[in-house]
């Protein structure tokens, strides 16, 4: 049983065993939902109440509150699981069956994914060369060069290829908004040349971990091939069999490239409350209700620092690395990040996973609201 209610009032979820029935109440000018989801409905998430899991209620009722009033914009749902159970969970915009486009924050599952290849020793490993699993692209790619036939797979996990690809930069030549507008994805992005970088002086730095960080997106999707030439199946399948069935996910929504290849770079549409337990997998270390999914050694070497992108963020395996800090207290975190201000996020001191999903897409701060929501409510909330 789901109870939907139409009124600005968030109702714990330590209250769903005094309710026997659901109740629909309606106001045409209401501005939230929450979602009080039933123990029973709940086949996969068990519940708990936020103070038998060492979270402030009121606290809680505070974020509700705040993004009801308006402090907050586009919010979609806000969602937390504590030890592994589903203590909070709110939607702003649509319900719990609502699919959310969290843009890059998908491109954390193609990591799962590579690493079940992996295991399952379909795919060698991290150091496999890219070039070597397509060769239909290598025999006719364009500007060529002996640099890109030691392109790895671990270089497109950690945005690290020599490839001239750099979304964050306009004038850049494999910036994602030139990819969509050619039909062959992974052909555009192997075609293009090696980066080039200026420096003061004769002496080149060595960046930390021996990586320089360059936010790609096609060379995300390029995973999607290897995915497909080394497992035999098309990521989308193989995603439904290796990963989603396994979570009891079933309602997905990909996006497909021109040739229709699975889009593993983001847009993988999913609900909030699935969003949550890819987050929860990993802070399990890779197991879901007594199944193993991905080795714990996966797990591990994703969430550990490859690349730096600024003095307060790292990134992994196409995860993002960073300390969030509420009070007097600083959380290190792993956490997946999409345009719009999307973040789901694991912290393991805290065994506490995080979904807030956002519609700001293209917004200035958008991703700083979230953040803010993150650190002055959610582990503001943390009593214990």
């Amino acid at each position: 049983m789901t109870l939907t209610c139409r009124f600005a009032t968030f109702i714990p979820i330590s209250f769903v065993g005094i309710l026997s029935v659901a109740i629909l109440l309606s106001a045409g000018t209401a501005s939230a939902q929450s979602q009080t989801p039933a123990q029973t409905t709940l086949l996969d998430w068990s519940t708990a109440s936020a103070a038998d899991t060492g979270l402030s209620d009121s606290r809680l009722h505070a974020v509700d509150a705040a993004i009801r009033s308006g402090e907050f914009k586009k919010i979609g749902s806000v969602l937390i699981a504590r030890h592994g159970k589903l203590i909070y969970e709110a939607y702003f915009d649509g319900d719990a069956a609502t699919l959310r486009d969290t843009r890059s924050a998908t491109k954390s599952i193609t990591d799962v994914l590579i690493g079940i290849a992996i295991d399952e020793h379909k795919l060698s490993g991290v150091d496999a060369k890219v070039l070597a699993l397509l060769p239909e692209h290598a025999s006719k790619i364009e500007n060529p060069d002996p640099r890109k036939a030691a392109i790895t797979v671990e270089d497109l996990l950690t945005m690290s290829s020599p490839l001239e690809c750099d979304d964050w930069n306009d004038a850049s030549r494999g910036n994602e908004e030139r990819m969509y507008l050619v039909e062959d994805w992974t052909q555009f992005i192997l075609d293009l040349p090696i980066r080039g970088r200026m420096r003061v002086g004769e002496q080149a730095e060595t960046p930390p971990y021996g990586r320089y960080f360059s936010y790609c997106t096609g060379g995300v999707f390029t995973l999607s091939e290897v995915i497909g030439k080394a497992t035999g199946a098309r990521a989308d399948l193989y995603a439904r069999d290796k990963l989603f069935r396994p979570l009891g996910i079933t309602n997905v929504e990909w996006v497909y490239s021109p040739l229709n290849i699975p889009q593993t770079g983001g847009g993988l549409r999913l609900t909030s409350r699935d969003l949550l337990k890819i987050a929860q997998l990993y802070l399990n270390g890779g197991g879901w209700q007594g199944t193993r999914i991905v080795s714990q050694d996966w797990v591990h070497k994703s969430t550990q620092p490859h690349a730096q992108i600024d003095e307060a963020t790292e990134y992994g395996y196409l995860w993002w690395l960073k300390s969030f800090k509420s009070g007097e207290k600083s959380y290190p975190a792993f956490f997946m990040s999409g345009n719009g201000g999307n973040k789901i996020v694991a912290i393991p001191s805290l065994d506490m996973a995080v979904v807030i999903t956002s519609t700001n897409y293209n917004t200035h701060g958008m991703h700083e609201q979230t953040e803010k929501i993150l650190t002055d409510y959610v582990l503001a909330a943390v009593e214990r």
